[in-house]
């Protein structure tokens, strides 16, 4: 039973979401001022705030076991270091092939200096808009563990939500651990919209 105050906590997630959602389509041209207001309200009622994701590959384990599984992926409209946080775990495009995504852990945003192990590297900073993304499987070799180490920096805009539940199967499942922030969050959005029977049903396994 979801309480009165985790209901609230949710409508005002629902709502920013719609409210910069159809802001991003207005500044786009992708709909008038007088459309604005209707697109706000038919997001809030209608959408939801997560979606299905399959994911296979040992890249993210222990996070994702078993080296593949369903996962619950909150959607981020303008993924900004408001939004998404450094220690949270994110759907991606794909750097290397623009038509897969990847999942992978955000390590550092804009602004952050990245200093490499190898001396022979130059240290750099993190341009506006630039993250770097890492493996959560330390046991990997950087080409197996396709992550910033390898394809370098990629842009803010090309993540796609942030993953909040895996399910590896019936029995195995659970929160994903992201950052303090992103968990408080969306803890609301797990109560409400986490429905484990359809992940299961809806699984590739």
């Amino acid at each position: 039973m979801v309480s009165l105050s985790t209901w609230v906590r949710y409508a005002a997630n629902k709502f920013e979401y719609s409210l910069s959602l159809s802001w991003k389509k207005y500044n786009v041209g992708q709909i008038n001022a007088r459309e604005l207001s209707d697109a706000i309200w038919k997001n809030f009622f209608q959408g939801k705030l997560t979606f299905l994701h399959w994911t296979k590959g040992e890249e993210m384990s222990p996070t994702v076991a078993g080296n593949c599984g369903t996962l619950l992926v909150r959607k981020l409209p303008s993924p900004t270091p408001t939004q998404v946080f450094v220690g949270d775990v994110v759907l991606l495009k794909d750097p290397e092939r623009s038509d897969d995504f990847i999942v992978r852990r955000l390590a550092a945003i804009e602004g952050y200096e990245m200093v490499s192990t190898d001396e022979k590297d130059e240290p750099f900073v993190l341009e506006k808009d630039q993250c770097w993304v890492l493996s959560d499987n330390g046991s990997l070799k950087t080409k197996e563990a396709r992550d910033s180490r390898l394809f370098g920096p990629v842009p803010m805009t090309d993540i796609l939500g942030r993953v909040i539940y895996a399910l590896q199967s019936a029995v195995d499942h659970g929160p994903v651990e992201n950052s303090h922030l992103a968990m408080n969050q969306d803890s609301s959005v797990l109560a409400v919209e986490l429905d484990v029977e359809e992940m299961a049903k809806n699984s590739k396994m």
